[in-house]
């Protein structure tokens, strides 16, 4: 199983996958910058704006007008770890810090979205639409079962221009249709709800070089988020309750998401929670009451 997979909880994805064991697929983003060198300048986010002309600059170098949005300038722990928004000259300055940079402050769907990559060429597009709670975390996200035409064209171009050597798997978050962070390797959290034969594609591309998906049901899914405060040590539920909630109706999977041997500080989480459980599901309804079934456990 060469899915290279940190997380315990999302090893339940990749488990059945045949793949060659000579082949490392990326799931995280340490290994997807250490072995895609020549690409890695992805991870740099002031490049990354500043390749889409966008206001941008180091802390440091202060910003002509307010808000703005501010966090690292690579930051390969994921969650949203140091991001905010800066309202004023007063709130950079507390927040004024060195590896960080602002840029414009993007309004519109958030959307992450999975692509695959053949020598710079877009093969097979995926599109997951957000919907932000507080501070960095989300409430849940879409996934779509249909295409986006003008943002696959951007994001399309911008592939050719930065990524023309490229082959793998590409996950790349947008707002408003502008790139905020671009990831090089495979999505890891909702792989069941995209269509049957999906993962098997993703191997063919990483082991032979080609991309090949017969065309299947796409089926709207839904990956629910469960945070709760910081500030608190949380323990895993009952393996018996997290198999109940998987067995309910609609529900395609549960990960409970930390460590429970580690301290919660421990954990790259989001400044607005500490994020204990996912549930994926093809109903928003039955999803949500999953989610208060572990919530009542977490007394969140």
């Amino acid at each position: 199983m060469p899915f290279c997979e940190a997380d315990p909880w999302r090893l339940q994805y990749f488990e059945g996958v045949d793949c060659p064991r000579d082949v490392r697929i990326p799931t995280e983003d340490p290994d997807g910058y250490q072995w895609h060198p020549g690409e890695r300048r992805i991870y740099d986010k002031l490049f990354v704006a500043e390749s889409q002309g966008l206001a941008c600059a180091p802390h440091g170098v202060t910003p002509p007008e307010f808000p703005v949005f501010s966090k690292p300038i690579i930051n390969l722990r994921g969650m949203g770890v140091g991001s905010r928004v800066l309202r004023d000259l007063s709130d950079y300055e507390r927040h004024l810090t060195a590896g960080h940079f602002w840029m414009t402050l993007l309004e519109g769907e958030h959307m992450s979205t999975d692509v695959a990559v053949l020598e710079g060429r877009t093969m097979w597009w995926r599109h997951c639409r957000g919907t932000p709670a507080t501070e960095g975390t989300f409430d849940r996200w879409l996934i779509e079962d249909g295409r986006r035409p003008q943002l696959e064209a951007y994001v399309g171009a911008w592939v050719a221009r930065h990524l023309a050597d490229y082959t793998g798997m590409l996950n790349v978050e947008t707002i408003g249709g502008r790139i905020i962070e671009a990831h090089l390797r495979v999505a890891d959290q909702w792989p069941d709800l995209y269509e049957a034969g999906w993962l098997e594609a993703v191997v063919g591309l990483y082991a032979r070089g080609e991309w090949r998906l017969a065309p299947g049901e796409r089926r709207a899914g839904y990956s629910i988020a469960l945070f709760g405060p910081h500030g608190r040590e949380y323990r895993h539920p009952p393996a018996e309750l997290v198999a109940q909630v998987r067995r309910m109706p609609h529900v395609s999977s549960v990960q409970i998401t930390f460590h429970d041997d580690r301290p919660s500080a421990s954990h790259a989480m989001p400044p607005g929670g500490f994020r204990l459980a996912v549930v994926n599901c093809f109903d928003l309804e039955a999803g949500r009451a999953a989610r208060a079934r572990l919530a009542a456990f977490f007394g969140v």
